[in-house]
């Protein structure tokens, strides 16, 4: 199934548009965030304005759905700021690449092919969000990378229970790997990517790759992955009260994906406590500062080191989890995109 898809939104600027203000947050630092940037506070600011005074763990997941995500607080302040939303050179298509899974394919116009593949999966632990949510960080990525990204719908939790969501993106990730070549992409050349729970589903991706004997992909990119049930690490502690992930928040979607706590120990949901990590693909780690996972994120890099399997890690300190998707607002995402995109060229060349 091929629908023609048009989604239009932010793309990642780098430094300050004609015409554009200084970004200021309206008020004083955060109790759990005495050093966070000031665009970064500007956007967690705008998104409290959006949202309501009910924290997300105590609402529904059809509720959490329906409000306002990070990438409307960031569209927000663009406008609040007069930034502009930069052209994107991209046309994309939707198919449906296994059954009850859809990819969004976004191409560079123009393109002849064939060009590098980087199969996406996106945040919102396994619950919420969707690919409007991060079509920001898929087209600043797109755009850098000049790669084909097929953008994963896998089904969502309390529907459909772990490890559905995990399934789903191995066989995207089959689908890539088989019919790269339909949609101008190299079959030789095909990376994973993904944000939070997407980033837990990038990694598992390639251990289920290497047990299952499909080809391993050439780089796997992990932004601030869910990599640790246990919840007790030192991010954790220190950024329990952290927006707009806190640690209250981490355990309603452990809660709504999981099928019973044991499913917690799974190595698809706790990476670091996978048994055997070698022969996975190079990996590039992202962290934020201000945010419960970024501890597990840097153990999962770690871990991957330790295993003889190179690494990038880089962590960004006065910013919150989401803040990857932002670079038309926040310096540190265009950094982290810039960074991001710079090791899947060089992976996929």
């Amino acid at each position: 199934m091929t629908t023609s898809d048009t989604t239009t939104t932010m793309a990642g600027a780098d430094g300050m548009a004609a015409g554009a203000k200084p970004v200021k947050p309206a008020g004083p630092a955060p109790e759990w965030a005495p050093t966070i940037g000031p665009e970064m506070q500007t956007v967690i600011e705008k998104l409290a304005s959006l949202s309501g005074p009910t924290p997300p763990e105590k609402l529904t997941p059809a509720e959490v759905r329906k409000g306002p995500s990070a990438t409307d607080a960031t569209m927000a302040v663009m406008k609040d700021f007069s930034i502009p939303t930069p052209p994107s050179p991209l046309d994309t298509m939707t198919k449906e690449v296994a059954p009850g899974v859809r990819a969004r394919i976004y191409t560079p116009k123009g393109a002849t092919g064939p060009l590098p593949v980087v199969v996406y999966y996106h945040g919102g632990g396994w619950v919420i969000a969707n690919l409007d949510t991060y079509d920001p960080s898929v087209r600043a990525l797109a755009e850098k990378t000049n790669a084909i990204f097929v953008s994963v719908a896998y089904r969502q939790a309390p529907e459909n229970k772990f490890p559905t969501a995990h399934n789903d993106s191995f066989a995207a990730y089959q689908w890539v790997v088989k019919n790269a070549a339909s949609i101008k992409g190299d079959p030789t050349r095909i990376a994973v990517a993904g944000e939070s729970a997407g980033g837990n589903l990038a990694a598992a991706v390639c251990m289920m790759a290497r047990d299952k004997g499909v080809m391993q992909p050439k780089h796997q990119l992990l932004v601030y992955p869910i990599a640790d049930y246990s919840m007790n690490t030192p991010s954790y502690q220190k950024n329990a009260a952290a927006k707009p992930l806190s640690k209250p928040f981490m355990a309603w979607f452990f809660k709504h994906y999981l099928r019973t706590p044991a499913d917690g120990n799974s190595p698809m949901i706790s990476l670091v406590k996978a048994p055997n990590v070698k022969g996975l693909a190079p990996a590039t780690v992202i962290t934020a500062g201000i945010d419960p996972l970024m501890s597990e994120g840097k153990m999962y890099a770690d871990k991957l080191q330790a295993a003889g399997i190179a690494v990038k890690y880089q962590n960004y300190d006065n910013v919150t989890h989401e803040f990857f998707g932002m670079g038309g607002v926040v310096p540190q995402a265009a950094a982290a995109q810039d960074l991001a995109a710079g090791e899947l060229k060089n992976a996929l060349k």
